[in-house]
C-alpha cells in the first residue's frame, strides 16, 4: 500500500536511507552519505504533504518524494518542457532487502499517475552518474536524459538530469 508519510514515519524512512547508502557504498557508489538525504529534508516534505511511504504487510520497505518545487540546481538544464506544471522525484528508496521485487517500479508508476492525474506535462528526477543501475532503470520507463547538475555537499561527480513527458 502506497500512502502519505508522517512524522512518525521518519525514523524508519531514515533507516531505510541509511541501509541504502551502506548497500550502494559496499558497490562503490558514492551517492548519498551523511549530509544527504536527513531527516529535515523529510520532514520538509511531510510538511509539504509531498512525502509517500510503500508499506508491505505494514512495515515500510520505501519512500518516494513527489514534489511540484523546482530546485535551484535545475534551473540551468534545457528540459523538454515548459518550467510550469512538473512533478519532481526525490529521495526514491527501497530497503536492500526489498530490492530486485518491482517495489521501485510500483513506486515511480504511482508517480507518473499522480502526475497525469494532476495534469502535469512531465515527471522530472535527477539521479546520481556513477549509479548505472538507476540510469537503466529511468532510461527503461522512457526517461531522457538531458544535463547535469552537482550537489557538491554529496559527491564530486555529477548527476544526471531525466524527464518524461506525460503523455
Amino acid at each position: 500500500m502506497i500512502r502519505k508519510g508522517t512524522l512518525s514515519d521518519i525514523d524508519n524512512i531514515i533507516e531505510i536511507t541509511k541501509s541504502c547508502a551502506a548497500y550502494m557504498i559496499r558497490k562503490n557508489i558514492y551517492q548519498w552519505n551523511e549530509h544527504y538525504p536527513n531527516k529535515q529534508a523529510f520532514i520538509k516534505d511531510i510538511d509539504r504533504n509531498e512525502l509517500y511511504v510503500l508499506e508491505i504487510e505494514n512495515s515500510i520497505i520505501g519512500c518516494v518524494t513527489i514534489s511540484t518545487f523546482m530546485d535551484k540546481e535545475y534551473i540551468p538544464i534545457l528540459w523538454l518542457t515548459e518550467n510550469t506544471n512538473n512533478i519532481y522525484i526525490h529521495r526514491l528508496a527501497i530497503h536492500p532487502t526489498h530490492q530486485g521485487k518491482g517495489y521501485a517500479q510500483e513506486l515511480m508508476t504511482f508517480a507518473e499517475t499522480f502526475a497525469k492525474k494532476s495534469g502535469c506535462v512531465s515527471v522530472r528526477l535527477d539521479t546520481f552518474s556513477q549509479n548505472q543501475r538507476n540510469q537503466k532503470f529511468y532510461e527503461h520507463r522512457g526517461y531522457k536524459r538531458l544535463g547535469n547538475i552537482y550537489f557538491p555537499k554529496q559527491s564530486k561527480h555529477p548527476f544526471y538530469c531525466y524527464e518524461l513527458i506525460i503523455p
